[in-house]
């Protein structure tokens, strides 16, 4: 079982948020008459432990800069509304690893997920729903993307936070104490089994954060187990 986990943050200025609610696109108007297609904010998260490093190609369109690696992602970026095909090379090499497509909608924002073992790669894509927290208050959701783990709950400071969930299962985003430092547990569902731990982690008021639990129950090696990630999606 692993105690700790690489931390990466993602930020979104809140005026993106308010950009999209009012219509993305009019946040890219010029002086050119040019036709502007619509678009969606779009984020990434590599959650497949034993995958090799990334290129992430929407359409032909590459992403990312240097390589994704297992607990890694990106921050939100803009891209084109419509059915994308989602392909994923080993870096550095034009040798295809795995591709899906998902239908982005104009105006959204979204989350995408490359799960599962290597050799049977998945896609989880959800909608992010990002409003501030009330008064005083961070945001928190999860996010279980463990292929071989039992049902999970979610624990934070010995509060049972979400509870049974599933693989690929999630939480809408929860109000929990800002400013306020906790020790993340998964646990196997209803018992005090922990699968993985992260201590000593802030939420600061005014943000938005997703927990993930990822990695593998049956890993070989101490990179393969599970662990818990966080990435902070908004803040105000």
């Amino acid at each position: 079982m692993k105690t700790n986990s690489i931390v990466k943050r993602k930020i979104i200025l809140p005026a993106a948020v308010l950009c999209l609610v009012s219509l993305l696109s009019s946040c890219l108007k010029s002086t050119s008459t040019d036709y502007a297609p619509p678009v969606a904010l779009v984020s990434f998260f590599q959650a497949s432990p034993d995958e090799t490093a990334l290129d992430l190609y929407f359409n032909n369109n590459k992403v990312n800069v240097g390589p994704i690696k297992y607990g890694t992602g990106l921050d939100y970026f803009r891209a084109y509304a419509g059915l994308r095909n989602i392909n994923f090379y080993t870096y550095g090499v034009m040798s295809q690893v795995f591709s899906d497509t998902a239908t982005i909608k104009p105006n959204q924002i979204y989350s995408i997920f490359l799960t599962n073992k290597s050799n049977k790669p998945e896609l989880v894509v959800l909608k992010d729903t990002i409003n501030q927290p009330q008064p005083n208050t961070a945001s928190v959701r999860f996010v279980d993307l463990s292929p071989d783990a039992p049902n999970v709950d979610l624990v934070l400071s010995n509060d049972v936070t979400v509870s049974n969930k599933t693989y690929k299962g999630f939480s809408s985003f929860l109000p929990v104490t800002g400013n306020s430092t906790y020790n993340i547990q998964v646990k196997q569902a209803g018992t005090n089994t922990v699968l993985a731990t992260l201590s000593n982690v802030t939420f600061n008021t005014n943000r938005v954060y997703t927990i993930i639990f990822s990695g593998l129950v049956s890993g070989a090696t101490e990179a393969d187990q599970p662990a818990i990630y966080y990435v902070t999606n908004a803040y105000y």
